[in-house]
């Protein structure tokens, strides 16, 4: 049965006598606007045909194309239709045909920071770091299928029953995560990360309350004076973001090796180099991981690595390249606290499989990493960096560590229920000032100055 045919189930024409849906936009010939959208999409697909899913040709030219044929057909149908409906009706088919359906005018809302689909029936989207259920819906499972198909292929990759779940990304760089039966038990779940259409800056993150001024000249000291920083945090914490807005204080004339899973990375200077992940292909082969291509990239001469995120054996490789010569490289890590964030980069240096002691590895970790910035996502919301922390070195078994910047939880909320907390200056004066000023970026006057907390 065709999208057409079920829609028609959906939204049956009604008698002029009842039943009518309080958004239906009713004509003179007593159908709904949403039969009248169905008349229309069957002769689209009519007239364009293929066209509509010929790789070869320009989006520009298709929308246009669409446009152009949905005013054809609107204005040979007939039906008394008011202009603002004409529209939202064009406007429906254009986002059923050439965008995601009916979660294409929540991915252009620009207060929704996330979209969740779980199965067809059920829509919820983030706003201002809440849950809110919408109304839209999609058809039915196969309709949700279609979506996901759209979205994957665009980036090469492939979801089926077989590999139910995918990693991708929309063509603004938006995060997609899509896992279907029979592991997702009550239909297909597809999950959009949306990320801002523009890069947000530091001065951004601290109108936030991010982190403050004094943190933002720190951390631009430390990426200028290439220290190795890793950014550790919970999911959805904002670790992409600021490893974004981290990325962005790096040199313009230094040449940037990007790895990531699915590029989100919106780095703006001239010689960025980006890599990003392959899965397997039908036949379980051609996989690239996120491990080789840090292998490759050291075969690149570059002068920084940028990791979207080390999740596995390919923390060894990059802790062995941030020793070898390859400083100030960043990247970011799943973990609770800064001192989760050092135990989780030896577990997965352990799942490389060389058995190497793990005094070497943590030896390796407190000689690479100099600088955690840890970040939280608060009650109210919001997302915050809650920890600056310095990695001093290794005493016995223990890497040792030292809090610069913590958050004060204990500030209360205002009348809005906003965390009124910010970022406090512990009071010691870290040891990497001295390898700053070596390296000619000397931290600005104030940021370790003042009455600690």
């Amino acid at each position: 049965m065709s999208l057409t045919d079920r829609l028609a189930q959906r939204y049956p024409e009604q008698d002029s006598g009842r039943g009518r849906s309080a958004n239906a936009v009713t004509v003179s010939n007593g159908s709904s606007a949403a039969a009248l959208r169905l008349r229309v999409h069957r002769e689209l697909l009519d007239i364009l045909g293929p066209q509509l899913y010929d790789n070869r040709t320009a989006d520009a030219v298709l929308e246009q194309k669409v446009r152009d044929t949905v005013n054809d057909v609107l204005a040979r149908d007939g039906s008394p239709l008011a202009v603002a409906d004409s529209a939202r009706i064009a406007a429906e088919l254009l986002d059923e045909i050439l965008g995601h359906g009916p979660i294409e005018p929540l991915l252009r809302d620009p207060d929704v920071t996330e979209v969740m689909v779980n199965g067809p029936d059920q829509i919820f989207v983030e706003r201002f770091g809440r849950l809110h259920r919408v109304e839209a819906t999609f058809v039915d499972e196969q309709h949700l299928r279609r979506v996901i198909d759209r979205i994957v292929s665009r980036v090469g990759r492939r979801v089926d029953e077989a590999s139910p779940m995918v990693d991708a990304r929309l063509p603004d760089g938006s995060r997609v995560n899509v896992v279907l039966p029979p592991v997702a038990l009550d239909g297909s779940m597809l999950t959009v990360r949306k990320f801002a259409r523009e890069a947000l800056t530091a001065n951004d993150l601290v109108g936030y309350g991010t982190f403050t001024p004094e943190v933002a000249q720190f951390l631009y000291a430390c990426v200028r004076g290439r220290l190795d920083v890793v950014i550790s945090g919970g999911t959805g914490s904002g670790k992409t973001t600021t490893l974004n807005v981290l990325s962005s204080f790096l040199p313009p004339e230094e040449r940037i090796v990007t790895i990531e899973d699915a590029a989100e990375l919106q780095l703006r200077q001239n010689h960025v180099l980006r890599l990003e992940s392959r899965p397997p292909n039908i036949e379980g082969r051609g996989e690239i991981t996120i491990r080789d291509l840090v292998r490759n990239a050291l075969r690149m001469r570059p002068d920084r690595i940028v990791i979207g995120e080390v999740r596995d054996g390919a923390a060894l490789d990059l802790l062995q390249a941030m020793n070898t010569g390859h400083n100030g490289s960043l990247t970011t890590v799943h973990a609770n606290s800064p001192r989760d964030s050092v135990a989780r980069l030896e577990t997965m240096s352990l799942m490389a499989g060389l058995e190497l002691p793990v005094r070497a590895i943590r030896e390796q970790i407190a000689s690479a990493v100099d600088l955690v910035v840890h970040q939280s996502r608060l009650r109210d919301g919001t997302r915050r960096v809650t920890q600056v922390t310095e990695v001093l070195g290794i005493e016995g078994e223990v890497v040792t560590m030292q809090d610069l910047f913590v958050f004060d939880h204990r500030a209360g909320y205002d009348a809005d229920g906003r965390h009124q907390g910010t970022l406090r200056w512990t009071g010691l004066r870290p040891r990497l000032l001295d390898t700053l000023a070596d390296a000619g970026v000397p931290v600005p006057p104030g940021v370790f100055e003042g009455a600690p907390w």
